[in-house]
Order: C-alpha cells, then sequence, then structure tokens
C-alpha cells in the first residue's frame, strides 16, 4: 500500500501491487504444490479418513498449481 500526499496534506491510500504482492502469490502457488504433494503420499486408509479415494487425489495432483481452489487468493 502507498500513501500519496495531496496539495491539503491529506494522504489517500492507494493499492498498488507490487514486489510483495508477487512475493504472496508465488508462496501461495508454492504452498498448494506442496499440500498437493504432500496429499500423493498417504495411504488409502489416510485418504479414507480425510474422505478422499486414490482417484480424487491424482486428479488434485493433475492440477496446475497456479490453478488455486477458491478462497485461496
Amino acid at each position: 500500500m502507498q500513501t500519496i500526499l495531496t496539495g491539503r496534506r491529506r494522504s489517500i491510500r492507494k493499492s498498488l501491487p507490487g514486489p510483495a504482492a508477487a512475493a504472496r502469490r508465488v508462496r501461495r502457488w508454492l504452498d498448494v504444490w506442496s499440500e498437493r504433494r504432500s496429499l500423493m503420499r498417504l495411504d488409502e486408509r489416510a485418504l479414507a479418513d480425510l474422505g478422499l479415494t486414490p482417484a480424487d487425489v491424482r486428479r488434485e495432483a493433475r492440477r496446475s498449481p497456479f490453478d488455486l481452489p477458491a478462497g485461496r487468493w
């Protein structure tokens, strides 16, 4: 967030995408990629505890790291 001063010295906050926003986005992509890889390592019993099937996990693992679930942005 950047603060811009006007002629009357009032500050106006303007949201600007910058390096911090880009870093957060990359971090989310890496987190989702890691979570999907972790799911692939679980055995069928653990998957059943989560209510997932091996087919569900394979489908999730094939998704692109840029294909984030809703609410992850």
